[in-house]
């Protein structure tokens, strides 16, 4: 059982979650065999939902849901994005990100009554990443806990816009070329997402993840990453009015940032946004 600790000044929480520590390592010299490769289904706790073909925890499935099998909150799943052991959203098909994003919704909507519903993505062992297998998570935390996610942010720095999304650097950005995604239709939680906008939310996410990945590739690029891989965090908002954050890895956070809870954000996000129109 996952157990939530207050901070009485600031009502801030922390989660413990000791059993975390168990989690794989894929820096480790020996690898396993990967659990979230076809073939390997009797590896994960029993699944919980599929979309594609074959049988319950058989091959067949193009994307896959299972309980985490190393949670941190009571009800913790593995949503894992296609068979291929390497190719991420930013790489995949576009008609499989959009089963990805069915997956996300179809999740969201079964416990949404249960708690606040968070989905999120660690792209790359510095992002938070445990296997390299490409998969996002889903969690469910009690209604009571106060969650200090931010609310969506004001448009501005607009980088791409098709029929029902915005993609844009807000003045916010606490990242460098951190990007938002967000509908234009307001008052709405990401479980209303209908069949209509679920093609283009998978194409807008894509498509930042692409210009995000192009800026990362470029070595006359303002940000000076070393040898560190392309790395990325995103989360889906749990409440109304809901948004995509995703924040590229591009850079860690250090002591000024541990110690005054200020973020320094090198690239100013008038800037990034237009760098990310010519990706």
């Amino acid at each position: 059982m996952a157990k939530y600790v207050p901070d009485v000044k600031t009502q801030r929480w922390v989660v413990i979650a000791p059993g975390r520590t168990k989690r794989p390592d894929e820096a480790a010299p020996v690898k396993s065999v990967c659990p979230f490769c076809m073939g390997n289904e009797a590896i994960t706790p029993p699944e919980v939902y599929r979309i594609g073909g074959g049988e319950k925890d058989k091959p067949g499935w193009l994307v896959r849901v299972v309980p985490n099998l190393f949670p941190i909150t009571d009800i913790h799943e593995v949503i894992i994005h296609s068979p291929d052991d390497t190719h991420d959203l930013e790489e995949l098909p576009l008609d499989q990100v959009v089963r990805v994003m069915e997956s996300y919704r179809q999740r969201y909507r079964t416990h949404q009554e249960t708690g606040q519903v968070m989905i999120f993505c660690n792209h790359g062992l510095h992002a938070g990443a445990s296997l390299g297998h490409p998969h996002s998570q889903l969690v469910v935390v009690p209604k009571q806990i106060n969650l200090d996610t931010l609310s969506r942010e004001p448009l501005a720095n607009i980088v791409e816009e098709n029929t029902f999304f915005r993609t844009y650097c807000p003045d916010f950005s606490q990242w460098p070329f951190e990007v938002w995604i967000a509908p234009k239709g307001v008052g709405m939680k990401f479980g209303e997402l209908t069949d209509e906008e679920l093609p283009d939310l998978a194409e807008v996410l894509q498509k930042a993840l692409q210009r995000i990945k192009s800026v990362f590739d470029d070595p006359t690029s303002v940000i000076h990453h070393g040898e560190m891989p392309f790395g990325y965090n995103f989360y889906i908002y749990h409440g109304v009015n809901w948004y995509i954050r995703i924040i590229p890895r591009f850079i860690h956070r250090a002591g000024f940032e541990l110690g005054t809870g200020l973020n320094v954000n090198v690239v100013d996000p008038t800037e990034a946004a237009e760098r990310l129109k010519q990706s």
